[in-house]
């Protein structure tokens, strides 16, 4: 057509028309070629397009659905944690057997936390292992790095496990320092290909243990935020536990299991697994769960526990999003005349998701008669569950689906009535700083409220 003959006439710099030698020659294309080898890209770049959407779907069924079974009916009350048949099916199903001969210390917040942590670590002659989630740069970030680098250049083997994803605020001098003193560092999952299908699993695990003698665990992380006494909104309120005795090994255990499977080097010897003796009276046993392995332990453990509740529940969470068994289970222990008081966050929380899907939960736990308070003065991340004023959970379980089902946890359980009733000590005054919800007040919120947190609910499998 005449737009042809126009750019035929167009001449380049030197002269020369752009298509006039193919003109010249009397060359043409060949009619529908140009249309075909369109086509035929068109198609190349679907095919890509839809590979590359088959290798995301794949990848999404491969983090987020389930290929086992999981616990689908709730648990009936058969006996109460006085008896014996009670502590016999929990040592059995969870693994680890309930040792006695311990000694329990709780600390709570990044003022009592830290220094004990750090005590212990400078105190280490042979071997500190440890597993968190959390560990950032900063000042805190800091004296960890330096304590575990002082030892590791004293001739103490040191391992130190890390999150990939929970840990990506960590600057890289901090681990080459660390890494040039001789300590072993290794990240849990991190982004590679051969990973790609495991990226929803993370190890959420708090856990050092020292020369194979003393274990520490509880809720927090390796940051700033944690430090001080929770005085006001930037720093967390929280707790973490010192374990002596016989139940280290179990701690222990708990380590290696993730250090294998990051690693593939097994750690033994006397300088991680000594011979243990007993430093007190304390019945308690560590036990962990994960996707791979014993995936359902964790829930298994509170729901057992729940069932089992007479007198009195009492929870700590600091993401509490229970799924349709665990709040059956307390629906079903308030009806039996068991008081339940439950402690979450308030509005000062890292994730207002996690808050929205729970909060859209409440209503037949509350019209059960269900206490819940929102903790006030600053972020809450305490992980507590005391049944009965005997047993004692904690460690790094949230009461949420993501602890239960996707990432690793480990939590100490500790059977012990005076341990139990200094717990609730701590655990009344936090009360004291929170705000009661009424079912009247839940069910009277705005609307947009009920929207959000409905939407938010949505998404409870992942929270």
């Amino acid at each position: 057509g005449n737009s042809r003959i126009r750019i035929a006439r167009m001449k380049t710099p030197s002269g020369r028309s752009p298509v006039a030698p193919d003109l010249q020659k009397g060359k043409r294309d060949e009619p529908g070629k140009g249309r075909i080898a369109w086509t035929r890209k068109r198609m190349i770049i679907a095919g890509l397009i839809g590979a590359a959407i088959a290798v995301v779907l794949t990848l999404i069924a491969m983090n987020f659905t389930e290929s086992e079974k999981r616990i689908q009916q709730p648990l009936a009350h058969k006996y109460g944690l006085d008896e014996p048949q009670f502590l016999r099916e929990l040592g059995t199903l969870l693994g680890p057997a309930i040792i006695d001969g311990n000694n329990v210390v709780n600390y709570e917040n990044g003022a009592e936390i830290f220094p004990a942590m750090l005590d212990g670590i400078r105190s280490a002659n042979k071997s500190i292992t440890f597993e968190t989630y959390i560990y950032w740069s900063g000042t805190v970030g800091q004296k960890f790095a330096d304590a575990l680098t002082e030892r590791a250049k004293a001739g103490v083997k040191v391992h130190v496990l890390i999150d990939w994803v929970g840990s990506q605020k960590i600057d890289d001098d901090i681990l080459e320092a660390m890494e040039s003193a001789g300590i072993q560092v290794q990240m849990f999952h991190p982004l590679h290909w051969y990973n790609l299908g495991r990226m929803n699993n993370r190890t959420h695990r708090k856990l050092l243990i020292i020369d194979g003698k003393v274990g520490y665990t509880g809720g927090v992380g390796i940051a700033d935020e944690w430090d001080g006494n929770a005085s006001d909104e930037k720093h967390w309120r929280d707790s973490h536990y010192r374990l002596e005795g016989p139940t280290v090994a179990q701690m222990q255990a708990a380590f290696m299991d993730n250090w294998i499977k990051t690693s593939g080097q097994v750690l033994q010897g006397e300088e991680y697994f000594p011979k243990l003796e007993a430093h007190g009276t304390v019945l308690a046993q560590v036990f962990t769960s994960s996707p791979e392995g014993g995936g359902d332990s964790m829930q298994l453990m509170y729901l057992m526990a729940i069932a089992a509740a007479e007198r009195s529940i009492d929870i700590a969470a600091a993401y509490f999003v229970p799924d349709k068994l665990i709040r059956d289970g307390i629906e079903a222990a308030l009806k039996r005349g068991v008081k339940v008081r439950i402690l979450v966050p308030g509005a000062l929380i890292d994730s207002q998701v996690v808050r929205k899907a729970s909060r859209s939960q409440w209503g037949e736990m509350l019209q059960a008669g269900a206490e819940i308070r929102e903790y006030q003065p600053s972020l809450f991340h305490c992980k507590l569950l005391v049944v009965d004023r005997q047993l004692v959970s904690v460690g790094s379980t949230n009461f949420d689906n993501r602890s239960f089902r996707l990432n690793d946890e480990a939590n100490l359980n500790v059977y012990d009535k005076a341990f139990a009733e200094h717990i609730l000590t701590v655990y009344e005054a936090d009360l004291k700083k929170s705000q009661l919800i009424t079912y009247e007040a839940w069910k009277n919120r705005p609307w947009t409220d009920k929207f959000v947190e409905k939407i938010s609910s949505i998404f409870s499998s992942q929270l």
